[in-house]
């Protein structure tokens, strides 16, 4: 039987390649589109994880001018060092790093270069999960005592040195001169695409005292992020920092809090819930296309039926059961099904391979997006090839021999 349906696919080339392109098409459409779904979700996860493990972000409140406008989170300083100092003896907090920063054209000998300059305490790279993979990091003694070191990102290690090494280099920031001590790892774009290897870490009090003035905010920062001990934690972490920042600001019952707290690893899983339902729904969006492909079938099964009704009268005649020839039709639909899955696959493949060199993300093609393809395409050509089939096979002998 499977001979005798491959032999009358193969009689109709043409017409059996055009009734696969429906599924081809398909089928390539939905491989592209789960693969760069999934893709999207890894790259959404690498970047959340890039920034840290078990991270809640702390932001300082937002400044009001005269008229009674708010100019933004961040911009009012209500949070300090002894803040995170008070947060890092927390149970569950495994480290506190605050955090301020600023835009500065840094200078290396006659090569100057704009970047973000961020100041923070030693406790910053391990929060971040992010050492330096050249020299070394500074020192809570470096830290206390102003000294003039800095950690620099892969971009503007670059962009100021070129081939040269710049460990033990002078850079001016501001007009005052540091000594780069450490080269931060390659890390690449962030979630909103800022390029994270552009950056300089000072430590806090050397920048507060020596390039920011100190002032009546020496002792503000912009942001804490602290980690947390697990996942399990985060949201009991977050409710007691909470607590214990309102106590400390003396904020009454009914005053709102003068901070926000952002928890990184449900944003993460927000964002991979929303890639993942939209590469559902264009992978659903995709999937019409192979409902119009089984539909192509079923119209060329029913005219192959018509073709060779006196075919199926002779078979009757010698001996065919209308099973046997039930089968036979099956096995033509499934064929044009999974032939034209199978072609769709390594097209829809090869889009996805082409796809990821232009993208910003590595697409992936899992396992699952075959199989599936590969099942619904078999489960389209016998829903489809049924009818044809069925009729072909409650066709009267005497009738099919007489047409």
């Amino acid at each position: 039987m499977l001979a005798e349906a491959w032999s009358a696919l193969v009689a109709n080339r043409l017409r059996s390649i055009l009734t696969m392109l429906g599924m081809i098409i398909g089928v390539a459409a939905v491989i592209l589109m789960l693969a760069i779904g999934s893709g999207v979700q890894v790259y959404i996860e690498k970047q959340i994880s890039s920034l840290g493990s078990n991270l809640l972000i702390i932001s300082s409140g937002a400044a009001r001018t005269g008229g009674g406008f708010a100019q933004g989170i961040g911009t009012a300083p209500t949070l300090t060092l002894d803040d995170a100092e008070a947060i890092a003896r927390l149970p569950t907090v495994v480290a506190a790093a605050p955090q301020s920063g600023f835009g500065a054209q840094v200078t290396a000998g006659p090569t100057n270069w704009l970047t973000q300059v961020s100041t923070s305490t030693p406790s910053w790279f391990q929060v971040q999960d992010w050492y330096p993979d050249e020299g070394r990091a500074f020192t809570e003694m470096e830290d206390r005592q102003a000294a003039r070191v800095a950690v620099i990102g892969r971009t503007v290690a670059d962009e100021l040195f070129g081939a040269n090494d710049p460990l033990g280099q002078q850079i001016r920031v501001r007009g005052v001169t540091f000594t780069v001590i450490g080269i931060l790892p390659k890390r690449g774009q962030g979630i909103g695409g800022s390029n994270r290897d552009d950056t300089i870490v000072l430590p806090l009090n050397s920048a507060q005292r020596l390039v920011q003035g100190g002032g009546a905010f020496r002792r503000s920062v912009r942001t804490i992020s602290v980690s947390v001990a697990t996942p399990e934690a985060m949201a009991p972490t977050e409710e007691a920092i909470s607590q214990l920042l309102r106590r400390r600001h003396q904020l009454a019952p009914a005053a709102p809090d003068d901070f926000s707290i952002t928890n990184i690893t449900a944003v993460g899983e927000t964002f991979a819930e929303t890639t993942g339902a939209i590469s559902l729904l264009l992978g659903a969006i995709g999937g019409i296309s192979l409902v119009v492909g089984g539909i192509g079938i079923m119209n060329i099964m029913l005219v192959s039926v018509t073709e060779r009704t006196r075919e199926i009268g002779i078979r009757m005649a010698i001996g065919a059961s209308r099973g046997a020839i039930r089968l036979q039709f099956l096995l033509e639909a499934l064929m044009l099904s999974l032939a034209g899955c199978l072609i769709g696959v390594m097209l829809g493949t090869g889009l996805a391979v082409i796809a990821g060199k232009f993208l910003p993300f590595v697409t992936v093609i899992t396992p699952a997006s075959v199989i599936i393809s590969f099942a619904i395409s078999a489960g389209i050509g016998i829903f489809f090839g049924w009818w044809p089939a069925n009729r072909a096979a409650k066709l009267s002998p005497i009738e099919a021999l007489r047409s």
